[in-house]
């Protein structure tokens, strides 16, 4: 049996228990896998300077493979996202999220199966901006006006969209490549072309470009980002892959977790061609925080993905059985879940006891 020996960021808040919660019954798998312990997160500001100290990305980098649990971003103040640092450190180009329906969630649908594989480095979260006032701000707005672009207010903040010929490409193969080895039938390119010409018109065009490569082996279309956003409502299950600029990808990932319940069981992945660091998608929700009471669902399906990622497929698949069982049977489960099928947290189970009834449920 292969050793792996893997980066865990436990993060803050909520992140060091459901991080344990996840370890315990990875372990319990009896996958060979090493912990390597690489702390990040505001508490090391003091002491570092840094929530991400140069030893979390030298393990990474060492390793190759990471997962971690939520890390809290101050809203308008302090430090930028140590997730997006970690994905621009790493060139984690693929945000993988996918989102399959789990019977018991409480969820509005029963039959969402797809995957939001969104564009992670550049669009309007490259973070080009121009404060408004500044002298960089006013040269963007003189050019605009000189060369015809368009006209500006002199009281705007401005934010560039680069979308690169480069990364568009690569995330579009990553699109159809996932298709063929998950056996998924259609890639869905996601845009607003329509009025983004020269940016969303630019990923379009490469999207038909490499999807002409794939043509007789995986089906592709394109559609728009707000019709896109009606039919995810209407019909998901008309959905498969969908393929998406940064922005769009962020939002319609969210709505995606929300058609199966939440960000709660929402899994998701950061991937490079040399690096991947798995994680959920959710805050680090410190209210809740030393109360076990947290549900770990989403780093635990967080690290299915990375199980299928080290090639340990049924282990992969044990542990993601024993979540839908556990789940389905709606009498071990955490108290988000139970206030949402039944009004009330009553009858609800620690963060480390619904961990033990999926190790029990995998031995079963």
């Amino acid at each position: 049996m292969a050793k792996h020996v893997v980066t865990l960021i436990p993060g803050d808040g909520i992140g060091t228990e459901i991080s344990d919660a996840m370890v315990s019954v990875v372990d319990a798998t009896g996958v060979d896998i090493e912990w390597e312990v690489a702390d990040a997160g505001a508490h090391l500001m003091d002491e570092y300077g840094t929530p991400l100290p140069d030893y979390v990305l030298e393990s990474v980098r060492k390793n190759k493979v990471a997962i971690k649990g939520p890390i809290t971003t101050p809203v308008g103040t302090g430090f930028r996202s140590v997730n997006v640092a970690l994905r621009k450190q790493l060139d984690l180009y693929t945000n993988l999220r996918p989102c399959k329906s789990i019977a018991g969630t409480g969820a509005r649908y029963d039959d969402v199966d797809l995957v939001i594989v969104r564009e992670n480095t550049e669009d309007l979260y490259a973070g080009i901006e121009f404060e408004e006032g500044s002298d960089d701000a006013k040269r963007i707005i003189e050019l605009c006006g000189e060369t015809g672009a368009g006209t500006i207010r002199p009281d705007s903040g401005i934010s560039i969209k680069p979308i690169s010929v480069t990364a568009t490409r690569r995330i579009v193969k990553f699109a159809f490549e996932y298709a063929i080895a998950n056996d998924r039938r259609l890639v869905t390119a996601v845009h607003k072309a329509n009025i983004q010409k020269h940016s969303d018109g630019l990923f379009l065009r490469v999207a038909r470009e490499v999807a002409a490569e794939y043509e007789g082996r995986v089906e592709f279309e394109d559609r728009i980002v707000d019709a896109t956003c009606m039919g995810l409502v209407l019909h998901p299950n008309t959905f498969d892959v969908l393929v998406l600029p940064n922005l769009y990808g962020d939002i319609l990932s969210d709505l995606c977790a929300g058609l199966i319940g939440g960000l709660g069981i929402a899994p998701g992945a950061n991937i490079g061609d040399e690096y991947a660091v798995f994680e959920p998608v959710h805050g680090s929700a410190p209210i809740h925080a030393g109360k076990n009471e947290a549900n770990p669902t989403a780093i635990i399906l967080s690290s299915v993905l990375m199980l299928n990622h080290l090639g340990e497929r049924e282990a992969a698949q044990r542990v993601f059985d024993a979540v839908v069982k556990v789940i389905g049977e709606g009498k071990d489960i955490t108290y988000d879940i139970m206030r949402t099928i039944t009004g009330s947290t009553a009858g609800s189970v620690s963060t480390t006891d619904y961990a033990k009834a999926l190790i029990k449920a995998m031995n079963s």
